[in-house]
């Protein structure tokens, strides 16, 4: 997959733990497959965003996993139970991973997406106003 990568995200995941690196690259990998125009930058200083018409997702380790923010206001669909927290948040939830566990690719790449589409909609916010 061919994407413009920002060397301060490179920067970010080349500062971690093996294990993490690996993690973070998969993510970053699997939002860039799930559309070609997602962008990344740093946003908070120094936490990994990528966007596309409003954020799609953002990184962030910590010492003994990798938390992927997933704003959706809570709309993406999560059949495979995926989401570890933020359940009862109003602008995204998470999805943890631990060292050694296996990341639901193709599950996640269908969150990915239905984020996508919903930002293309106008934004969580603007469809749970219609709701």
């Amino acid at each position: 997959m061919h994407y413009t990568a920002d060397p301060r995200v490179d920067a970010y995941i080349d500062a971690l733990p093996e294990w993490q690196q690996a993690v973070c690259r998969q993510v970053r990998e699997l939002v860039h497959a799930a559309d070609p125009e997602v962008t990344e930058t740093i946003k908070r200083t120094r936490q990994p965003y990528f966007e596309l018409q409003g954020n799609v997702c953002a990184l962030l380790a910590a010492k003994d996993h990798v938390n992927v923010f997933l704003y959706d206001g809570g709309l993406t669909p999560d059949p495979e139970h995926l989401i570890t927290g933020g359940h009862g948040n109003k602008t995204g939830r998470t999805v943890a991973f631990y060292e050694g566990e296996a990341i639901n690719a193709p599950a996640l790449l269908e969150m990915f997406r239905s984020i996508i589409a919903n930002n293309r909609a106008g934004g969580w916010r603007r469809i749970q106003k219609g709701q």
